[in-house]
């Protein structure tokens, strides 16, 4: 379950689908990791193939380290914490 938003992009995709930054044709695709984030309680959930595919779900690393990321688009993200089967401060954002 998605707990927290950190950051306007991730917060107007699951409230409205829409957003003035994420690019229109990422929309659908990342309305969907959101909904996949919020109905379970486990990361693996994120990895199934196929719904949605190719996400690239890893840790991240340096200033970033304890976060998660699944892709969207490069290079567009969704970056989140996971602890026990809570998603929190979740943010869309090209941290590349």
């Amino acid at each position: 379950m998605i707990t927290n938003f950190r950051g306007k992009v991730a917060k107007d995709i699951w409230e409205q689908n829409q957003s003035n930054s994420l690019p229109r044709n990422m929309w659908v695709r990342a309305n969907a990791l959101l909904t996949i984030m919020h109905s379970t309680s486990s990361i693996e959930d994120l990895q199934i193939k196929g719904n949605p595919p190719d996400i690239r779900r890893h840790k991240l690393k340096g200033g970033l380290k304890g976060n998660w990321n699944v892709t969207i688009k490069l290079p567009w993200g969704i970056t989140f914490k996971f602890k026990d089967g809570e998603f929190s401060e979740v943010k869309i954002e090209n941290y590349h």
